[in-house]
């Protein structure tokens, strides 16, 4: 697989010569082009481009756009016409092969080309009807010709165990095997690795420090300690594994890092960043052995206060590795016999929680928000098949860790920029003043009492007036649309969903590049060295295009396994909640197997609907035909097209609807099983040969 860095792209060039930006096509053929410098979840500069107009772009392709002279009055925005495309994002696509009047054909997975591609002479590579192809693309198509394409690969049986995966990783381009070179870079690295402490790193293997993480996870990046000290202040010791001793810069390992971005977390497996001689051997913070790590030191008051913080290179021994399940056992029960573990252990544990909670009830009231979107996890059955998927629920235990990252994350941020070094912050934008009051009215519409969301406390009163209610997923998602994107830069942005001025990514070095460069900006500090800023605006826009296409792969692969297992399960009831109204029907996520699909229009009990799109409503004539954003639902399973990934489903029946409180909690109905909050970084790995990891970026 060829493979190189990412292209940031350009900005909007002048007006005469069109405007740059990235093509997406739709279902119908025609698309939109959104500029490249058009803000991020802002929708309002895209581009209509006719299917007449549009040559023969394809999804993710930077296009120039020349913008017409008449604006169409039938289409609000911009319109215009495709005048080159300027680079492909991709010259390979997924398919089923299926031969018709003698020729080879392939119909491109999704909805970005209406019509199959020709491929040549049936058999090419041995390959059968339905069978899932990769196809290079050697001509593409257009509203006036049929595409032509080559096979260049065979994956399998359409329904195979393992097909869906290879066919997410090959239309995202994500990497394949580690070059040699790299291999070889690893096996250096643990042939010279002997578990020694040396003397330019301190020796903190007597401390008691542990390990928090899922069960099935392969390494462990960041472990904890924690002391009271005098004047009753707490020494906090996040101590992060020091990936940059074994991967130096301009390496083979660093290089193929680079390319790769992050890591990769799909169902059923895990593409590692780093070579697993390094990411789950040398540098994972294994119980029982001598680890080097770049350890962050922060004393706060004790109420909670920063006053102090440092950054040295040590080595430790995790005394224990607790799963979250574990910790949330002591939590309910501080005494449980159920964990095994010594009283010095479970005294951290209780100075642990005791912390995390002071913390994070700071963080609220700086303006901290606690966004909550269910994060789901495909369930695999010994075979590799789907047996099911759930939420992944947010637990204290990993409310504990998150808290303790979080405030490493931002002392060691405020460090560099206190030396004025050059470093990748991340930075979240404040979000567009427009979008939120587009907000303000929408969750009016939906019966919440709000002043004006401008206000960051306003928006905290929100999120948390919604939680627990039919309409939290809706209110939760269309605070997170109205938001700007998270990425990496050297910019002074600060970080708005945090509420943090300064902030960065520093404990997860094994699965994100932009944390080992902060790792080595660190010790060129150490060093006496100044870090420079140069390049790290390029650095920023490739790691961030990295992130999105894991991200993007990772939601496609858990979208493809679910429509797997519901292929054969039509008619399946559940329960379920509206998470968008449009005019040709209702959006649908189930709600304990979170599988979105499309309840169609014309499948609604028979009226004569009416689409409002500020209040997000389809409104019948009749008495209780009215569906809104946040509705439960009772639906079946109806329609399974796995070519196209899509769902559809029918209505059953319906909840009654209950009015929203208005202020303040009191009006609230008991909170429901909690769901993954996301402004802040919670971890949850990977096992050997399955399970998901969930990472949401801040």
């Amino acid at each position: 697989m060829t493979r190189k860095r990412p292209n940031p792209g350009k900005s909007r060039v002048p007006r005469d010569d069109g405007v740059i930006g990235t093509f997406r096509r739709a279902a119908g053929g025609y698309g939109f082009v959104r500029p490249l410098d058009a803000p991020a979840g802002d929708r309002s500069a895209d581009i209509h481009v006719a299917a007449t107009a549009a040559l023969d772009a394809a999804s993710g392709d930077t296009v120039r756009v020349r913008l017409a002279s008449n604006r169409d009055v039938r289409r609000p925005g911009p319109s215009g016409q495709i005048v080159e495309v300027v680079t492909r994002r991709t010259t390979r696509f997924v398919g089923s092969y299926f031969e018709a009047a003698g020729a080879g054909w392939v119909q491109i997975d999704g909805t970005g080309f209406a019509r199959p591609v020709s491929v040549g002479d049936p058999g090419a590579k041995g390959v059968r009807g339905q069978d899932k192809v990769v196809v290079e693309m050697v001509r593409f198509p257009t509203h006036l010709r049929d595409g032509e394409g080559v096979i260049v690969e065979v994956l399998g049986r359409a329904g195979d165990v393992g097909v869906d995966t290879q066919t997410v990783i090959h239309e995202f381009g994500l990497p394949g095997p580690f070059p040699e070179e790299a291999l070889a870079d690893a096996r250096r690295q643990a042939d010279r690795f002997d578990e020694s402490v040396p003397p330019d790193r301190r020796d903190l293997t007597d401390r008691i420090v542990i390990t928090i993480d899922p069960v099935d996870a392969r390494d462990f990046d960041d472990a904890i300690s924690l002391e009271r000290v005098e004047r009753g202040h707490w020494l906090l010791g996040v101590h992060i594994a020091d990936v940059s001793h074994f991967v130096r810069e301009g390496s083979p390992l660093d290089q193929e890092a680079r390319l790769r971005g992050t890591s990769v977390y799909l169902p059923d497996r895990v593409i590692p960043m780093i070579p697993e001689i390094v990411s789950n051997n040398l540098a994972s913070l294994q119980p029982g052995k001598v680890r080097y790590t770049r350890t962050c030191w922060i004393e706060f008051s004790a109420d909670g206060v920063p006053v102090h913080s440092a950054v040295e290179p040590a080595a430790i021994t995790s005394r224990r590795r607790f799963t979250y399940e574990e910790v949330d056992l002591f939590l309910a029960d501080p005494h449980t016999p159920a964990v095994d573990m010594s009283s010095e252990v479970r005294a951290l544990l209780g100075r642990m929680r005791d912390l995390a909670r002071i913390l994070r009830a700071r963080r609220t009231a700086r303006g901290s928000l606690q966004l909550e979107m269910p994060e789901v996890k495909i369930d695999l059955d010994r075979d590799g098949r789907v047996s099911g998927a759930h939420v992944v629920e947010n637990t204290e235990s990993h409310q504990v860790i998150e808290e303790f990252m979080l405030a490493a994350n931002e002392a060691v941020a405020g460090a560099l920029a206190a030396a004025g070094a050059g470093f990748l912050r991340r930075i979240h934008a404040a979000p567009d003043m427009r979008k939120l009051r587009q907000l303000t009215e929408f969750v009016t519409e939906l019966g919440f009492e709000v002043d004006s969301l401008e206000s960051r406390f306003e928006l905290q009163r929100l999120l948390d007036m919604a939680r627990g209610r039919p309409e939290e997923h809706a209110v939760h998602y269309a605070v997170l649309r109205s938001l700007t994107r998270a990425a990496y830069g050297p910019q002074e942005d600060g970080h708005f969903a945090l509420a943090s001025e300064c902030y960065c990514h520093f404990t997860s070095p094994i699965r994100r590049y932009p944390d080992l460069t902060v790792h080595r900006a660190l010790e060129a500090l150490a060093r006496g060295q100044r870090p420079p800023a140069e390049g790290l605006v390029r650095l920023g826009a490739e790691c961030s295009d990295l992130e999105r296409r894991a991200e993007a792969a990772e939601r496609e692969l858990v979208k493809l396994k679910l429509l797997l297992f519901l292929k054969s399960r039509i008619g399946a009831e559940m329960d379920a909640v509206v998470t968008g109204v449009e005019a040709f029907g209702l959006f649908v996520q189930g709600i304990d197997l979170p599988a979105e699909g499309l309840v169609p229009l014309d499948t609604l009990p028979d009226d004569t609907y009416r689409y409002d799109r500020a209040s997000h409503t389809l409104s019948g004539r009749r008495a209780g035909q009215s569906f809104r954003l946040g509705d439960r639902l009772r639906v079946a399973v109806a329609r399974v097209d796995l070519d196209r990934r899509e769902l559809n489903f029918r209505l059953v029946g319906r909840e009654r609807r209950t009015r929203v409180g208005t202020r303040g909690r009191d009006h609230r109905p008991p909170r429901g099983r909690p769901r993954p909050s996301r402004p802040g970084e919670r971890k949850t790995k990977g096992r050997a040969g399955g399970g998901r990891t969930q990472r949401r970026r801040s």
